[in-house]
């Protein structure tokens, strides 16, 4: 009887998901508490909608500056830790060596099992030098393509989430209906994106969709409620 394939299923895209999560959660509570704020303080819908527009463009800018910027100092940083561990490599040899005894001491090797793992490893340069990234620092090498990716997740999911609750403004002409639907669709909105994060990252869809409306919903209310007490 064939023996049926053991398949494992794990989700890899955190990073992005986390840039994505970065992008529309602001993206959805920022214009929308800047459209709510004004609502209460002007009369004409275009004037919300260029305004906002004018957010969501600076908005996703910034956070995609903030996104490539920070990829590039995790780059910078795992290099930066990379010269130092070759330099340790080199220059204090025996130390490294206890450490790495140390590291495989903690899973159970010893004696004769211990003594050739370590020989191996420390055969190798690279390896001992990646070997010590990964299990002595916590260090896993950053893609050197991830800075301008995440800037563009961010920007574009940014953008995405802030049309959202804008597009209520763009269509009706009267600022109550246009808020109340900006209210109803930034909601939406936020328990569909929760969901799906959930999903993805194999959470509770019902859970994580809660608290991303929680989370959203208190952010933009505290905006809102900021927006009418300096207005």
């Amino acid at each position: 009887m064939p023996a049926t394939p053991h398949v494992e299923r794990h989700f890899l895209g955190s990073e992005t998901v986390r840039d994505v999560v970065i992008g529309m959660a602001d993206g959805l509570t920022v214009p929308f508490a800047l459209a709510a704020g004004l609502s209460a303080a002007v009369t004409s819908t275009q004037i919300i909608v260029t305004a906002g527009l004018a957010e969501i463009v600076a908005g996703a800018i910034a956070m995609g500056l903030g996104g490539y910027l920070a990829a590039r100092t995790d780059q910078e940083h795992f290099a930066s830790e990379e010269r130092r561990e070759s330099w340790e490599v080199d220059n204090m040899r025996e130390a490294e060596v206890a450490e790495v005894r140390d590291i495989f001491s903690a899973y159970g090797l010893k004696d004769a099992a211990l003594d050739s793992v370590v020989a191996a490893l420390a055969a190798d340069k690279k390896r001992w030098v990646d070997f010590m990234m990964r299990f002595e620092l916590g260090l896993e090498k950053p893609d050197p393509k991830r800075a301008p990716i995440s800037a563009a997740t961010i920007a574009v999911s940014y953008l995405i989430g802030g049309l959202v609750p804008l597009v209520p403004y763009m269509i009706s002409g009267d600022l109550r209906t246009a808020l109340m639907y900006s209210v109803f669709c930034t909601g939406v909105a936020l328990i569909t994106f929760g969901s799906i994060k959930g999903k993805l990252t194999g959470i509770s869809v019902v859970k994580s969709g809660f608290q991303t409306l929680l989370v959203g919903g208190l952010a933009a209310g505290a905006a809102f409620y900021l927006a009418h007490l300096f207005g």
